[in-house]
């Protein structure tokens, strides 16, 4: 039998380097949940050492990697080539989620093709605008848009792709037409985008389960059994911790032991893209499963498994990190953090400060 954690770990890129360009690490991965912008940033470089924010930051800026709803109803990382078929395959289940919403803020069709036409005549010609200047441009439009109601109007803008993200001004994040920023992008239909989402999943994310898979796609527990369908003959299906699980048998030629200390962002794949996180997040000391976050947000892992919390303080020429580990420290295991604390700074470009609590 396979080891779930060291493979899955693997196939991640946490023990093994992805592409040295972030956009491929998203293609690989799928998408990577981003309502954390900075924390998603530090989950590509995680999957490769020579990676820094700034290339990053580089690669979002040039839309090299884009930033929309897809998925589940909050932000990701996707690939321009990949966002429409993404969209098309699950868009309807996401405004199928997001319908009780729709209704209690008084938004209807009439309404989105409203302000969608509204944005489109704003943004034309390659304009980025934030998302108070299009707020205003709604409001002039006759729309009422703030709060929830301007967020809700514009991922659905998103999700009927129209819009997508542009790069930063400053601080702030810009949106422009999804046509003019991924005018190459690829269009699959039915089965074949949803044959395409399953290998994604399963080749980056496995061991997983079906479970797993809807909880991390949005689709439902029919779609996601179809996707394995007709995947089948190109996966593995193993029973690993009372689990039957999938994956991609090939991954498994060069899977190396764990010998780590991982500092994993609060949304990072290898946590949240699982219904069932227990084989990563349960404490065999406590005997008990944890709740994600605990003392920090982000969490610390040690030979794969949650193993305290941590959060980073950034400042002109260095970056702190305090970690909140769950038990006393061994040796070897504080060697690994100094290491994960190092490799942090150098993604930051940045001296870094370890600080224990």
């Amino acid at each position: 039998m396979i080891d779930l954690i060291r493979l899955r770990s693997h196939n991640q890129g946490l023990t093994r380097p992805m592409h040295p360009r972030p956009e491929k690490i998203v293609a690989r991965l799928g998408a990577v949940q981003a309502q954390d912008y900075a924390g998603a940033k530090w989950a590509l470089g995680l999957r490769h050492q020579g990676l820094t924010d700034v290339d990053v930051e580089r690669a979002f800026t040039d839309g090299a990697i884009l930033r929309t709803h897809v998925l589940r109803p909050t932000w990701h990382f996707v690939c321009p080539a990949d966002i429409r078929w993404m969209l098309a395959l699950t868009a309807p289940r996401v405004k199928a989620l997001s319908a009780p919403y729709y209704r209690k803020l008084e938004l209807d069709h009439r309404i989105f093709s409203r302000s969608q036409r509204a944005l489109e005549r704003a943004l034309g010609g390659g304009r980025q605008l934030t998302r108070t200047e299009l707020s205003a441009v709604l409001k002039r439009a006759g729309i009422a848009a703030t709060g929830m109601r301007l967020a809700y109007l514009m991922m659905h803008a998103e999700l009927d792709q129209v819009i997508c993200s542009g790069p930063r001004r400053g601080l702030q994040f810009t949106y422009m037409l999804l046509e003019e920023r991924a005018p190459r992008a690829r269009r699959l239909v039915g089965d074949e985008a949803l044959a395409e989402l399953t290998l994604r999943y399963f080749s980056s994310h496995g061991p997983a389960t079906i479970r797993d898979f809807a909880w991390w796609s949005g689709l439902t527990a029919r779609d996601a059994k179809r996707g394995l369908e007709i995947l089948t003959p190109a996966l593995t299906c193993e029973t690993l911790h009372e689990r039957v699980c999938w994956y991609v048998a090939s991954s498994l030629t060069s899977a190396p032991r764990l010998r780590a200390a991982w500092l994993l962002p609060n949304y990072d794949e290898y946590v949240i893209a699982y219904k069932d996180r227990d084989p990563v997040v349960n404490r065999p000391d406590a005997g008990r499963s944890v709740s994600v976050g605990d003392v920090f947000p982000h969490h610390l892992v040690v030979d794969g498994r949650l193993a305290g919390s941590w959060m980073r303080t950034v400042k002109k020429d260095s970056v702190v990190v305090g970690v909140a580990p769950y038990r006393r420290l061994t040796a070897s295991t504080v060697q690994a953090l100094d290491a994960a604390v190092e490799r942090h700074g150098r993604f930051m470009n940045r001296k870094a400060q370890l600080t224990r609590r």
